[in-house]
């Protein structure tokens, strides 16, 4: 989907408030581009990216409604976007206290950033992991004795790798800090 994009800001909007629902400005089109191409790298939804690059440029935190009608995306995918992003980190709720709803901003330290990433969707996967590799380790000793030592050999390499990851993860979490 294309973003829609304000062409000039009107002369009555006071500096550092967004443009219009529905609209993004060029700079913040932008940016919401940048990190939906990163999100996508790495295998998250493309909400997850727009909704960080709008908050990561935006001057001003916003509410959930404001990022859902300013990306054009459900308040559903808004929600469970946000939802994804406070658990990693990458999003935080500010104090104010003019408002009676929640207001978001991104958290731009790269450090937390990696962290909360690393915890959040690696950890999870390599602790699934060693439940995987035994159910192959078993199917694997059941292969036609043909293939069975190439399939065994796999498996090893793929506990070797797992057990490098395992044994790596606590390390880079530590160097990241938090």
């Amino acid at each position: 989907m294309a973003f829609q994009t304000a062409t000039a800001a009107p002369p009555s909007r006071p500096a550092g408030t967004p443009p219009p629902a529905g609209l993004l400005a060029p700079l913040e089109a932008e940016a919401v581009d940048l990190f939906v191409g990163l999100a996508q790298v790495v295998g998250l939804p493309k909400s997850i990216g727009q909704i960080y690059g709008l908050l990561y440029i935006s001057t001003v935190p916003l509410s959930l409604d404001e990022i859902a009608e300013r990306l054009d995306i459900s308040k559903g995918s808004a929600s469970q976007g946000l939802k994804f992003l406070r658990q990693t980190g990458a999003v935080q709720v500010c104090a104010q206290n003019d408002s009676r709803c929640d207001r978001y901003e991104a958290e731009t330290g790269l450090r937390a950033l990696a962290t909360g990433f690393l915890k959040e969707q690696i950890e999870p996967h390599l602790e699934s992991g060693e439940d995987r590799l035994d159910r192959l380790k078993r199917l694997a000793a059941d292969a036609p004795a043909a293939e069975r030592a190439h399939v065994l050999q796999r498996v090893k390499q793929l506990e070797n790798w797992h057990r490098r990851a395992a044994g790596l993860l606590p390390f880079l979490i530590r160097f990241l800090g938090k």
